[in-house]
């Protein structure tokens, strides 16, 4: 039988605990007889399942009547891709025919005799959109792990002017906490800061446990002990059961390629991308046998107001939590004994 479990990040596993709150919410606020939103968007910390959630999302909608769904690259030309794609789903092309859109010179449409090419993508994307919304069309556009690069600039500022003409168009990013800030803060794409933002939390451990018995076949307590070592991350929920999967054993069994499986792919990377003042922040957590946020700021040496800067940021980032006034812990599993070997 298949391992029910996947290592692939970004790809939907057989065993998923799906986010049903989320997937409601996001789903029904695109959908809705007049949407509550037309941008949305996903933050949260690598491997927290966010590709997942927006697969989960556009599948959805895309069984809804009347909707378009596609996904774009943040690393490509996202206007001309975008005029590529319409210009290719086949039940959209009688429509730019029949509203007579030339964009044989652009290469991404047919060419229609009589008529002239239109040079502009921008202009080609316009008259698109206008023609789909008057036939009640919707489109769905899906961006994995936003960045605010030259392309997804210049496409969320020309989203922006779509929205003022009123064209049936929805816009679903994921993206890091730190990248979505820093999109956000562009100058001419403060819509951004209006539109909602949805963070992923942990999974539920029951649901977990529940899982994990289900598949495994194991003491109520053994499954427990799983979904608390998981932390409700996603990732690692997938990580424990593949290797348990795989090796058909106790996941005590497993622990040591357990840990080198998520310092390889994940941990290694989110380590690289914090600031110097941050790792300091996070080894002090690290090396705290408490908890207690006054013991991690003694160990940095520095007055509370200036340590609140550096707590709001690792909260953000997912990778503190603060489940009781005045502690701070660790949201990753294991991460702790990264950090210190990391050192």
């Amino acid at each position: 039988m298949r391992n029910p479990f996947s290592l692939t990040f970004g790809k939907e596993p057989v065993n998923v605990i799906s986010r049903d709150r989320m997937l409601d919410e996001i789903t029904d606020g695109f959908t809705a007889e007049n949407p509550e939103f037309q941008v949305c968007m996903i933050t949260g910390v690598r491997g927290s399942g966010k590709t997942v959630l927006m697969t989960e999302i556009s599948n959805r909608i895309k069984a809804e009547k009347g909707w378009i769904v596609t996904e774009l690259n943040p690393e490509r030309d996202m206007l001309h891709a975008l005029a590529a794609e319409l210009s290719n789903r086949k039940e959209l092309l009688q429509i730019f025919k029949d509203a007579k859109i030339n964009l044989s010179v652009l290469g991404v449409g047919v060419e229609i005799d009589s008529e002239p090419p239109i040079t502009d993508v921008v202009v080609a994307l316009d008259r698109m959109l206008q023609h789909l919304t008057k036939k009640e069309k919707k489109i769905l556009l899906s961006l994995d792990e936003a960045v605010s690069n030259q392309y997804v600039r210049e496409f969320s500022s020309q989203f922006q002017i779509f929205l003022r003409k009123n064209y049936n168009v929805f816009l679903l990013m994921t993206g890091l906490y730190e990248n979505i800030y820093e999109l956000q803060n562009e100058k001419t794409l403060t819509f951004l800061y209006r539109a909602p933002k949805f963070e992923m939390t942990p999974l539920n451990d029951t649901l977990v446990a529940k899982q994990y018995k289900k598949v495994f076949d194991i003491s109520d307590q053994e499954a427990a002990e799983m979904a608390e070592l998981v932390k409700g991350y996603s990732y690692a929920y997938q990580v424990l059961g593949y290797l348990c999967y795989k090796k058909q054993c106790s996941y005590k069994m497993v622990l040591e390629e357990f840990d080198a499986y998520l310092r390889e792919y994940v941990y290694e990377k989110i380590w690289s991308e914090l600031s110097g003042n941050d790792r300091e922040a996070v080894m002090a957590m690290a090396l705290s046998k408490d908890s207690k946020v006054e013991s991690i700021r003694k160990t940095m040496d520095i007055s509370s107001e200036k340590f609140s800067v550096y707590r709001k940021r690792l909260l953000k980032k997912g990778i503190a939590r603060s489940m009781q006034y005045g502690y701070l812990s660790f949201t990753l599993p294991r991460f702790r004994e990264f950090v210190l070997e990391a050192d």
